[in-house]
């Protein structure tokens, strides 16, 4: 009998011994607790330290001035090289403006713009054309009697398509916008046909805080 007692009781005492206190299971989950929470705190801080060390702004997809963070800044324009011209722009501006493309007909963003506001350089954000010299061509893409600022473009000769034509491109950007005519409506008789796919519309509304407030008068008392 006295070892059957023995046998039965000994097992329950080992298992006593094994078995953890309840003070120590409390001391050891809060150790734990304070391990994760200090190392998510370092993983918070990494992240949010992260950006602020990188000294990085966003970069522009939409064009008008890839160099500067000031809108308008295009008089300090540096155009970028080809690898980030071809990150920011669409395949089509692309084309276009370093490749002396040109977009389809009637199917282009501002052949049927009639709003007012001024058409700026795609890349370099200079200005270019205002809306008070637009008119319908007919031709399918945006035409215009003269340059806003004609210290902004360029002209050359053409003779791609076993034609001589007059190549425009922008002064600053150096990006092919079009072709200029001797076909055009009074009081100049041209007509300056340009890529949608060059140019970026801006607004009247938008002048000033775009950073071209000095043509705002141009809609003026209209």
């Amino acid at each position: 009998m006295d070892n059957v007692k023995i046998d039965n009781i000994s097992p329950i005492n080992h298992r006593r011994k094994r078995a953890p206190m309840p003070g120590l299971i409390a001391i050891m989950t809060a150790i734990l607790l304070l391990v994760l929470a200090g190392g998510q705190a370092r993983a918070l801080d990494g992240q949010g330290s992260q950006p602020r060390s990188s000294g990085q702004t966003p970069q522009q997809t939409t064009g008008g001035n890839m160099t500067s963070s000031r809108p308008g800044d295009w008089r300090n324009f540096k155009k970028p090289d080809d690898a980030r011209l071809k990150r920011t722009l669409s395949p089509l501006q692309y084309e276009v403006t370093q490749k002396e493309g040109t977009e389809p007909p009637f199917n282009n963003e501002y052949d049927h713009n009639r709003r007012e506001g001024i058409y700026v350089d795609i890349v370099s954000g200079e200005p270019l054309f205002s809306s008070r010299d637009k008119f319908d061509s007919g031709t399918g893409w945006p035409s215009f009697t003269k340059p806003l600022e004609p210290g902004n473009i360029a002209e050359k000769e053409d003779r791609s398509l076993f034609m001589t034509r007059t190549e425009v491109r922008s002064k600053h950007g150096d990006s092919h916008l079009g072709h200029v005519f001797p076909d055009g409506p009074p009081p100049t008789g041209l007509r300056y046909c340009m890529n949608s796919a060059a140019l970026r519309f801006i607004p009247k509304e938008d002048l000033s805080k775009e950073g071209y407030g000095e043509y705002s008068k141009l809609f003026t008392g209209k």
